[in-house]
C-alpha cells in the first residue's frame, strides 16, 4: 500500500519536475547570459562536450546585468504595474460576471444544472484563437454590435470598442469566465441551504443571509476562481494584442518582442522570471498564511 501511494505521488512531482522545474532552471540560466549574434543567441552555454573545466568557465560567465538592466529601464516596471492592474480588474469583472451565474446554477434542478453546466464548458471545444478572433468582429466599426446600436437607434455612428482597454477587458472575461465559474459552482453546488434559512429564521433578511452566509461559506470557489484567472491573464499575450492593439502595454507584449523580435533571449528570460516570481511568491505566502489559520484553529 506504502508502494502505490509513493507510485501516485511521485509520478505528478516527476511530471512537474520535467516540464515546470527544468524548463524554469533553464531560463533562469538563460537569464544570467550574455546576447549574442549566435545559434542559440545567447552565451555561455553549457555543453557536456567540454567536461567540468567548461562548465566551471561558462559559470563564471554568468552576470545579473540583465536583472539590472530590467531595474534601471522604467519601460519594464510599467509593462509590470500595467498587466497587474489589468488583470486585477479582470479578475474583478470576472467574479462579478461570475458568481450569479455559479449561484444560479448550484440552485438549478439536477436535469437544468447539467444542460448550464455543458453550456460552461462548451467554449474549450472551440480553438482558443478563433474565439477570440471572433470578437474582432463584433467590437470592430462595422461589427454586429455596432450595427445593432445603429439599427436600434442608440447611437448615430460607430463606437470605437476594438483596439481599446474596454476590448482587453470584454475578452479576458469572456475567454477565462469558465475558469472563475466551476469552482465556485463547485463550491456552491455543496453548500446546505439549510444554514440560509436558519439565518432568515433568526431575522436577517435574505440579503443579508446571503452576505453572512452564502458569501463567506463560498470564499475557497472565490479564491480557487480569482487565481485561475489573474494568473494566466496577468501574462496573457494574444488577447491584448488582436483585441487591444497598442492601446495597453502588457508584459506579454513585452516579452513576445524581446523573444522574437529583439532576439535578445537573455533579456525575456530575465523578464519571465521575475514576471513567475511575481506570481509564485504571493501564492505561497498565501498558502502559509491559510495553513497558519488552519492550525490556529486546530489549537483551539
Amino acid at each position: 500500500m506504502n508502494k502505490r501511494r509513493a507510485i501516485l505521488i511521485f509520478i505528478p512531482f516527476a511530471w512537474l519536475l520535467i516540464f515546470f522545474a527544468v524548463p524554469l532552471f533553464m531560463a533562469f540560466k538563460i537569464s544570467l547570459s550574455h546576447s549574442v549574434t549566435a545559434i542559440p543567441p545567447y552565451a555561455p552555454t553549457f555543453g557536456l562536450s567540454e567536461g567540468w573545466a567548461g562548465f566551471k568557465d561558462a559559470l563564471s560567465r554568468l552576470t545579473l546585468d540583465n536583472y539590472r538592466f530590467l531595474i534601471s529601464d522604467s519601460l519594464y516596471l510599467k509593462a509590470y504595474l500595467s498587466s497587474v492592474g489589468v488583470a486585477l480588474k479582470a479578475t474583478i469583472l470576472t467574479l462579478l460576471v461570475g458568481y450569479p451565474m455559479a449561484y444560479g446554477m448550484a440552485r438549478a434542478t439536477p436535469q437544468t444544472r447539467m444542460v448550464l453546466l455543458f453550456l460552461v464548458i462548451l467554449p474549450f471545444w472551440t480553438s482558443f484563437l478563433v474565439r477570440i478572433y471572433s470578437w474582432i468582429g463584433i467590437l470592430s466599426n462595422e461589427g454586429m454590435l455596432n450595427q445593432l446600436f445603429m439599427f436600434l437607434g442608440l447611437t448615430d455612428g460607430p463606437i470605437k470598442m476594438l483596439n481599446t482597454p474596454f476590448a482587453i477587458y470584454i475578452g479576458i472575461i469572456y475567454a477565462y469566465l469558465p475558469f472563475m465559474v466551476l469552482p465556485l459552482y463547485a463550491t456552491l453546488e455543496k453548500m446546505d441551504l439549510s444554514l440560509n434559512e436558519a439565518a432568515m429564521d433568526l431575522g436577517c433578511s435574505r440579503p443579508k443571509a446571503f452576505w453572512l452566509v452564502t458569501v463567506p461559506l463560498s470564499l475557497p470557489g472565490i479564491v480557487a476562481g480569482c487565481f485561475l484567472v489573474f494568473i494566466p491573464a496577468i501574462g496573457e499575450f494574444v488577447i491584448p494584442t488582436l483585441l487591444g492593439g497598442s492601446s495597453k502595454l502588457m508584459i506579454g507584449k513585452v516579452l513576445f518582442e524581446e523573444f522574437f523580435s529583439n532576439r535578445d533571449w537573455p533579456l525575456a528570460a530575465a523578464v519571465a522570471v521575475v514576471l513567475l516570481l511575481l506570481l509564485v511568491v504571493p501564492i505561497v505566502l498565501f498558502q502559509r498564511s491559510q495553513e497558519f489559520e488552519q492550525n490556529k484553529e486546530l489549537q483551539r
